[in-house]
């Protein structure tokens, strides 16, 4: 039988990363996005685009309106995106985001039996989450094989997460050779409804310099 893994993909950079790296690793791919009550859906519609041009079987966005909480800068009205550099846990951390995800990730691959979930989460380069650590997908991967059947039988899903001790140009330099079009994704916290990047922000400035640093092309479209 083949393998098969669900992928998280928001249609950005990383998680787009993963598909391919999971792809290549001949995996059936399966993938999983939220509408979760972010300001723009501009990252949506790359993953759309980004789950058919890469031929996954299927795709499914699922609704969650983490938005109605607040707390974020990404979802919430009242707090702005910041474009300066933050020390600590910023303002753009979701609550407890990639928690809800891999939970609902870890439901669907109990009923297509599938292998694996697949994750974009960085600890090299990622912006303060605490919810991108080592410590945290360790943690979570004990709690999937005690919470579900498939991990009481001994027959659990992996968390794969590829990323998680690259740096940021080496995961540009990873997808490059996997035939990534990062033309297609979208990073910034506040791209526009055609998902042209503010180029002012935490995730435009790390794109735009691992870019540079890798000594490609970058594809983003700016505002």
């Amino acid at each position: 039988m083949n393998k098969k893994a669900i992928i998280l993909l928001s249609g950005g950079l990383d998680s787009t990363t993963c598909l391919a790296m999971a792809q290549s690793q001949g995996y059936e791919c399966y993938a999983l996005s939220f509408s979760y009550g972010q300001k723009h859906s501009s990252e949506l519609e790359a993953a759309k685009i980004i789950a058919n041009s890469k031929d996954a079987v299927l795709h499914k966005i699922i609704s969650l309106d983490l938005g109605s909480f607040g707390g974020s800068a990404l979802t919430d009205e009242n707090i702005e995106v910041p474009t300066d550099e933050t020390i600590g846990i910023p303002v753009t951390y979701v609550p407890a985001r990639n928690t809800v995800f891999l939970s609902v990730a870890l439901a669907w691959a109990e009923v297509l039996e599938a292998d694996a979930i697949f994750a974009g989460v960085n600890a090299v380069d990622y912006s303060g989450y605490p919810d991108c650590r080592p410590e945290y997908i360790e943690a979570f991967q004990k709690m999937a094989d005690l919470a579900t059947k498939a991990g009481i039988e001994g027959r659990g899903v992996k968390i794969e997460t590829p990323l998680l001790h690259l740096t940021k140009v080496e995961i540009i330099q990873a997808g490059h050779d996997l035939g990534v079009d990062y033309g297609q994704t979208v990073s910034c916290y506040k791209a526009d409804e055609l998902g042209k990047a503010c180029g002012e922000c935490d995730s435009c400035r790390i794109r735009t310099n691992a870019f540079e640093q890798a000594g490609l092309n970058d594809p983003t479209q700016y505002s």
